[in-house]
């Protein structure tokens, strides 16, 4: 563990990102779907490997690694970058959504106190990255991340939650291709 950096770009980590003022946006089903796609992506064009994952309703908890020849730093920045200027553009542009005015809001006041924004700030800044370096830390972190909705009270079991990686870890079909980490604790 390196404090808030990540320092080995292809080791596996637990990451944390989580929406300014702790919004909870991903209550609705349009931007719970854009972190899949942009995941998905990432997957496909970018290098990311995703071996567990749950989107909640102001954050999501990523079990992620990079593969060679790519950068965890790079990746989630424009993960990041992408998802959060999709997120802005869908608010502006949905005249359903209720909660548009009060979330530009935030989102704007938020911005004033990072400099490289200058209109709005979607995202903490600080994933929290830990480096995953023992089995026990994996079983540890992909058991907190597969239990969060059933701690949450959105679902009875893991894999009922369709915005989380224990669908495949329970040998169901998920929404995002998953590398399913073998450990011996889990």
């Amino acid at each position: 563990m390196h404090g808030h950096k990540i320092i080995n770009q292809n080791h596996i980590h637990f990451i944390t990102p989580t929406v300014v003022g702790w919004l909870d946006i991903f209550t609705r089903k349009v931007y719970k779907d854009i972190i899949i796609e942009s995941l998905r992506y990432c997957i496909e064009s970018k290098g990311l490997k995703v071996h567990a994952y749950v989107i909640m309703s102001n954050h999501l908890h990523l079990i992620i690694s990079a593969k060679e020849g790519f950068k965890l730093s790079d990746i989630l920045r424009d993960f990041k970058k992408y998802t959060a200027s999709k997120i802005i553009k869908t608010v502006l542009e949905n005249p359903k959504e209720s909660r548009s005015e009060w979330m530009l809001r935030l989102f704007k006041y938020h911005a004033k106190y990072n400099k490289n924004n200058t209109t709005y700030q979607f995202w903490k800044r600080d994933n929290h990255p830990v480096e995953l370096v023992s089995d026990e830390w994996i079983a540890q972190k992909l058991n907190y991340i597969h239990m969060n909705p059933v701690k949450a009270g959105i679902v009875d079991r893991p894999e009922e939650y369709i915005y989380s990686s224990a669908r495949s870890y329970n040998d169901r079909e998920g929404l995002l291709p998953i590398e399913i980490l073998e450990t011996k604790l889990f």
